[in-house]
């Protein structure tokens, strides 16, 4: 056997020559003559053919001040969401006898109102339900779906990709709205209390107002987007200010739109006067998108089955494609399970480097294969194959980083698809819920970036979900991205709502807000707490860190900032930035319920 024999099996493996595991055969027999570790040559080759390391894409939301939260118990119920009035919402729907869904609702329509920056009726969202009675999981994804008139040329322009932040703010980036359609179904299925009565919390406190927060406050003053349309100006700008903390803010005119889907129901906001005025404000922008009647009327959201995985005891269940989310964090932790996490102490080198490195591996494949199902094939169990898994998690050197990771190649489709490079910068919402019987919930919803496309009608803000898409159909080999834009398809998605069984009963709860970040946020607290052994507000409040497959980023201000030095003597590229995360979650156990929120943000868990 030739020297370069084992240099040319790699280059089949990496290039796509072969399925992996065909490949992975002709790298043994090729390697076993000059005793050179799999893992060891693979990464002089991926440090030979990686390109630079890419800045990493800014939070979807700007970081505010944190404050230090507790662990929160309860023996009943218990729900925890990104602001306390949706929270006692959520619980005073518990207390009532509604389900956990019913409390879903209720906090997310408050939210709707007093976190507008993050979700609302325009957007989209990933709701995961557990059934205590038929012990069974649930998905249903309402995720925002491309107009019928979008074509892969949607953000190009003369041959390239429009500005980023050209296409953001935009009617270009407007999709078809999914989260009320997804609430409507969810009530269908798992719904207690009447519709009505889940709408009034957020009604009432549209009609009398609610005093601006902080964090509202910083997010309004920071966007200089949203001051540029002028019925958005109108509402968040009184005397031609951004609205103070305290001041009473009042929204009549969402306060009407509810009042209407609350005794109508959701198709008045699908049909009628309500979908002319999106319609009418989408191509009335300066750059207009081509959102229609018919996209709003034909919109359904679709129960989808979960995509679900073993860690150690625990089974891990959460949201399939469009999503990537559970997929990417169920492949972190089946890399690094060879490694064994639970033996790296919380802020070690050795925690940071592994963990960084495992978020690389899974962001290459998730930029490869995932998209929308209904359009493109997503190897979704071969991507979760634990042999597949235990392969890629063999190519972490504990010594040094990869810098940039290829994507693998599970089901022989390397060759076939593009790198799309999209951007995914979802500004998001969590929330969990369990009710006295065992049914829980975890959604996640968004509107994408901060506020939107800063359209704003009737008091809601559209979303410019279609950013999600990658710019470019096709990459520079002129092969078809998986998550090119094409008509009545849903952008793939980073939200990663999770819930994780023990026994075949809800152990814990989770999900966050945080772009592309959401994966490194989940799979850092589900390490914290299933390795480390913290308890669920410990393991949220552990300082954020890993690789979307770009640099290496460390929470500023946190403790881990020590270690950049010695992870660049590691070969990272180390980003120090803030790390606005806002997990959200609930813990069950014998003993009862623990609730955790995150300091970052303005949220707290409630229950009794």
């Amino acid at each position: 056997m030739q020297d370069n024999t084992g240099t040319i099996a790699l280059r089949n493996v990496l290039e796509g020559g072969f399925p992996w595991h065909t490949s992975l055969s002709i790298l043994d027999k090729a390697l076993m003559p000059s005793l050179i570790s799999r893992a060891a040559l693979l990464l002089i080759l991926f440090s030979g053919m990686s390109a630079p390391a890419a800045a990493p894409d800014a939070a979807p939301e700007a970081a505010t001040a944190a404050t230090k939260k507790s662990l929160v118990q309860a023996r009943k119920w218990m729900v925890s969401s990104a602001n306390p009035l949706a929270s006692e919402a959520g619980r005073q729907v518990l207390r009532e006898g509604g389900s956990a869904l019913d409390a879903a609702i209720t906090m997310q329509m408050v939210l709707a109102l007093v976190e507008p920056q993050s979700s609302g009726l325009g957007g989209g969202a990933f709701i995961v339900n557990y059934d205590a009675k038929r012990r069974r999981v649930t998905t249903i994804d309402g995720r925002e779906t491309a107009p019928a008139a979008a074509t892969p040329q949607l953000f190009m322009g003369d041959g390239k990709p429009l500005g980023f932040m050209d296409a953001v703010n935009s009617g270009l980036a407007v999709g078809v709205p999914g989260v009320l359609r997804a609430l409507e179904l969810a009530h269908q299925r798992h719904g207690r209390l009447p519709w009505a009565r889940l709408l009034q919390p957020a009604i009432s406190l549209a009609e009398q107002g609610f005093a601006v927060s902080p964090r509202l406050h910083a997010q309004i003053k920071g966007n200089r987007h949203l001051a540029m349309q002028i019925a958005a100006r109108d509402y968040f700008y009184p005397q031609g200010q951004p609205a103070a903390v305290g001041h009473v803010l009042k929204n009549p005119a969402l306060a009407d739109v509810l009042r209407r889907i609350a005794t109508e129901g959701v198709g008045v906001f699908y049909r009628g006067d309500i979908a002319r005025d999106m319609v009418q404000a989408v191509s009335a922008h300066a750059r207009p998108g081509t959102l229609s009647l018919e996209d709003l009327a034909v919109y359904r959201a679709i129960e989808r089955e979960p995509v679900c995985s073993t860690y150690q005891q625990y089974r891990l269940c959460g949201m399939g494609p469009p999503s990537s989310g559970s997929i990417a964090v169920m492949q972190m932790l089946g890399m690094l399970r060879q490694h064994e996490m639970s033996t790296m102490p919380p802020g070690s080198r050795e925690s940071v480097h592994y963990f960084a490195e495992a978020g690389r591996l899974a962001f290459a494949d998730r930029e490869r294969y995932v998209a929308d199902p209904d359009f493109v094939r997503v190897p979704v169990a071969a991507m979760l194959d634990s042999q597949y898994l235990d392969w890629r998690g063999a190519l972490i050197d504990g010594r040094q980083s990869m810098g940039v990771a290829q994507a693998g190649d599970p089901v022989g489709m390397l060759k076939q698809r593009g790198d799309g490079k999209a951007i995914d910068q979802p500004s998001t919402t969590h929330l969990v819920a369990i009710d006295a019987q065992g049914n829980a919930v975890s959604m996640t919803s968004t509107i994408e970036s901060e506020f939107g496309s800063k359209i704003f009608v009737r008091g809601f803000l559209l979303n410019n979900q279609l950013t999600d898409f990658s710019m470019m159909p096709t990459d520079s080999a002129g092969r078809p991205v998986a998550n090119r834009v094409e008509p009545r398809k849903r952008p793939r998605s980073a939200m990663t709502p999770l819930i994780v069984l023990k026994d075949d009963k809800p152990y814990l709860l989770i999900g966050s807000p945080g772009g592309t970040s959401i994966i490194l946020y989940v799979a850092k607290t589900l390490i914290g707490v299933l390795d480390w052994q913290l308890d669920i507000q410990q393991a949220i409040a552990l300082p954020n860190m890993g690789s979307r497959n770009r640099d290496t980023e460390l929470e500023q201000g946190s403790d881990l900032e020590r270690l950049q030095q010695v992870l660049r003597q590691n070969a990272h590229r180390v980003t120090i930035a803030p790390s606005p995360s806002g997990v959200h979650a609930i813990m069950i156990k014998p003993e009862g319920l623990f609730g955790g929120a995150d300091p970052r943000r303005e949220g707290i868990a409630l229950g009794d």
